[in-house]
């Protein structure tokens, strides 16, 4: 069986043909446009196509122009009334290979179309038996008549019933930005044009918020969006579903359906179909997915739809459903807004946003109280309001594209304010130049007078925690003293008693010289330039220093040092300082048999440091002591200042070094690190 396309813009010359020709040998398809035959030409699908065109004019030509690109190798034949020459030559110069008067003949088309055929065909081309082909008549409608003298009023009539058919339609775009009075514009529409009874429209639930379903917990339901000639009560009751019954084979089939068709025979569809008084659904697609279904019932005259008005429903309801889906997307996009701008709104860090002609776009609350002019209508904020100063920086980074590093801004006129700015540049897209530009600024007034506030607390904590430290310490290297020189008036003849008050002016003058040496170091900072120093001679002489204070059982040091030659430079008696504190500090860990182990070695060749490691035999450092070690005035022992190890950091640290306590280890014991820049230099004694 053969197949023709028939191009017209009636039925009548395809209702011809298939009265006129035998169907067991051709199968007529007809199409209203080539856009409708696409499908068709594309997938070459036809083995003719015959055309209904005027050639008396450029249309006509630039139909079969178009329909030669899509069909190459497709036979056309073309149906015209009164015609030009030269438009005909055109068409055959086109490949076009007959031109034919109207009206139509059976009997002519036949034989031009066995004698495409002759060579392939099986079966003579042959009218219908019941139906003479001269019966079989096709005369074009009066629009279509271009030369007739009485076809103008006609012609005109027919435009002007599309035209308003047209506008019609374009009137619901008046409704595009709220999708219930679209849809119910629509329907009115098509009730208006075909004389529909009952008809609803049916969405899914991502649509919902626009037809007042705010939450909707089931995303396989179809929401009545809008009905006509249906019960409020009815629509707002009952849901379809994507799963079963009529929203299922609309959204599996993606076609027109019939209630009498055997794909809806099923339980669930009828009863659908019964409770809505419904003959015929149709799918609404947004061209990726169907996002609904609509559902219509018999003209108003009892009889049904036709399948060109069904199609015609079919492409409209397209229309409208990507028209709900850009409502739906306009809605996120004014949701998103409104909370960005009600999150701006109650920030309370002044935020306004300035665009490339100056003009100030958004200001929220705090902008406004902070830079509005007294007496201004409230809400009103103009970029001359902003201070000069936060002007210039917004008008540079709208220039330049470039954000400004975060700024401190100390307005003149508000003694004390002081203010955090941020400037950033908003760029659309991938355009080279900011749009607009956002302007924050943070009132830290309150905060750095709060931090003042707080440091001021912390620095008199300490200076009471370091004079009660300083005051017993003092205080107990003057009991001794004290106590002789009471007794020195009496007792200064004995020997005996000249010993010990020498002992004890040597332990206090000791004691204090020892304090007074890490006040001065803690207080001061200390030069790391200075002569190179042996490290081995270092670390001997601080340890010498670290027995003076040390008492009880002689100390043990086990020193490894793999290169005697190492040497650091910098200040000779802050080093020992620092060296014999950490020492001491080891020493005292284990009163009753006082070791210490230290080791030195070179660092690696990327890091040329000399590493002093220096382990007691104690106990360890517990977790707070080993974090809060280095604080001064930290201490575990009493008597003890808490300098020790907070002097020592202060050295190393002006030294260029580092000083680190490792994590406790239960059952090891206790150790630390220290790291110096190896010297470049010779040592000297």
């Amino acid at each position: 069986m053969k197949t023709i396309l028939v191009l017209a813009p009636h039925p009548e010359l395809a209702d011809a043909m298939r009265a006129g020709l035998n169907p067991e040998q051709y199968r007529i398809v007809h199409r209203v446009s080539a856009e409708e035959a696409e499908p068709l030409l594309a997938h070459s699908l036809t083995d003719v196509c015959v055309m209904d065109l005027e050639l008396s004019g450029v249309q006509g030509i630039w139909l079969i122009e178009k329909l030669r690109r899509r069909a190459p190798r497709c036979p056309m034949i073309v149906y015209s009334g009164p015609r030009q020459a030269d438009w005909e030559e055109e068409a055959y110069l086109l490949g076009v290979r007959h031109v034919l008067s109207k009206p139509f003949r059976a009997r002519l088309l036949s034989t031009v179309l066995e004698s495409f055929f002759s060579s392939s065909t099986s079966h003579p081309i042959t009218a219908t038996p019941s139906r003479p082909f001269e019966t079989a008549h096709y005369t074009a409608p009066e629009a279509t008549r271009v030369n007739s003298p009485t076809l103008s009023n006609t012609a005109a009539a027919t435009a002007s019933h599309s035209l308003g058919v047209l506008r019609d339609f374009s009137a619901i775009l008046t409704h595009s930005l709220k999708a219930d009075a679209l849809l119910k514009q629509f329907l009115l529409l098509i009730r208006e044009i075909t004389g529909v009874n009952r008809s609803a429209i049916f969405l899914r639930p991502t649509i919902g918020p626009l037809m007042g379903e705010s939450e909707a917990t089931n995303q396989r339901e179809l929401v009545c969006g809008c009905a006509i000639g249906l019960s409020s009560d009815l629509i707002s009751n009952l849901k379809l579903s994507t799963e079963s019954g009529i929203g299922s084979h609309a959204s599996r089939l993606g076609r027109v359906l019939r209630r009498n068709n055997p794909e809806v025979a099923d339980v669930e569809s009828q009863r659908e179909f019964e409770i809505l008084g419904a003959q015929v659904a149709v799918p609404i697609l947004d061209r990726e997915r169907v996002i609904g279904v609509a559902v219509f019932d018999t003209r108003v005259t009892g009889e049904p739809l036709a399948n060109a008005e069904l199609e015609m429903i079919f492409h409209l309801l397209e229309q409208v459903g990507l028209a709900v889906k850009n409502i739906w997307l306009h809605d996120q996009v004014v949701a998103n807004h409104s909370m960005l701008a009600d999150v701006m709104r109650e920030l309370s860090s002044a935020c306004v946003v300035v665009n490339r002609d100056l003009a100030v776009v958004h200001a929220n609350k705090a902008a406004r109280k902070l830079f509005g002019q007294t007496g201004a209508r409230a809400g009103e904020l103009d970029f001359s309001d902003l201070p000069p100063a936060l002007g210039s920086k917004v008008f540079q980074v709208l220039k330049t594209g470039s954000a400004v590093s975060p700024f401190r801004h100390m307005p003149e006129d508000v003694p004390g304010a002081v203010y955090q700015v941020t400037i950033v540049p908003i760029t659309r897209g991938d355009a080279t130049v900011p749009a607009s530009a956002l302007l924050m600024v943070e009132d830290r007034t309150q905060i750095e007078q709060l931090q003042r506030l707080e440091i001021e607390t912390k620095n008199l904590r300490l200076i009471r925690s370091m004079a009660e430290r300083l005051a017993a310490e003092i205080g107990n290297a003057m009991v001794p003293i004290s106590v002789h020189q009471q007794l020195i008036s009496e007792r200064f003849k004995d020997a005996e008693f000249r010993a010990a008050l020498d002992k004890a002016l040597a332990e206090g003058v000791k004691r204090v010289d020892r304090l007074v040496h890490q006040m001065r170091y803690l207080a001061g900072g200390v030069a790391s330039a200075g002569e190179s120093i042996p490290v081995g001679l270092l670390i001997e002489d601080a340890f010498q220093e670290a027995k003076k204070y040390q008492a009880g059982k002689a100390a043990k040091v086990n020193v490894e040092c793999a290169d005697k030659s190492l040497t650091v430079s910098g200040d000779r008696h802050a080093l020992r300082h620092a060296l014999s504190e950490v020492i001491l500090n080891a020493l005292q860990s284990n009163p009753a048999n006082p070791q210490v182990s230290i080791r030195c070695e070179a660092g690696v060749a990327n890091s040329p440091e000399i590493k002093i490691e220096v382990e007691d035999n104690g106990p360890g450092f517990t977790v707070e002591s080993q974090k809060e070690a280095t604080t001064p005035f930290f201490t575990t022992r009493i008597p003890g200042v808490g300098l020790g190890l907070a002097v020592t950091r202060k050295i190393i640290e002006n030294h260029r070094g580092k000083l680190e306590i490792p994590a406790p280890v239960p059952g090891h014991t206790g150790a630390v690190h220290i790291s110096l820049p190896i010297s470049a230099g010779p040592g000297k004694h």
